[in-house]
């Protein structure tokens, strides 16, 4: 692929989800990205390209976190700096 045709793509994003829940600890290993518990499992978002992608994955194995499955989303990427985690409205309550 040229760069011509890199750059008539739609913006594109990764969805990853790992096993467990990610505690705070953990989260501060993703900075940029987006973190959603969903049942026993995490959603991390906001990957903006496949560099990245490969940088997150590498992070993911080096924490010994469990890989469950990687998305390619249409759009532009979810992050932490531009969405409010989905506990965020929570206050006064654990």
């Amino acid at each position: 692929m040229t760069g011509e045709q890199r750059d008539r793509q739609p913006p594109t994003s990764y969805q990853i989800r790992v096993r467990g829940h990610l505690g705070a600890t953990l989260r501060r290993a993703f900075p940029t990205l987006h973190a959603e518990t969903q049942g026993q499992d995490t959603l991390l978002q906001g990957v903006a390209d496949q560099a990245a992608l490969h940088g997150v994955l590498a992070r993911i194995e080096t924490l010994g976190l469990e890989l469950l499955e990687v998305r390619r989303l249409p759009g532009e990427p979810k992050t932490s700096r531009n969405h409010r985690t989905r506990n965020a409205g929570t206050r006064g309550r654990p």
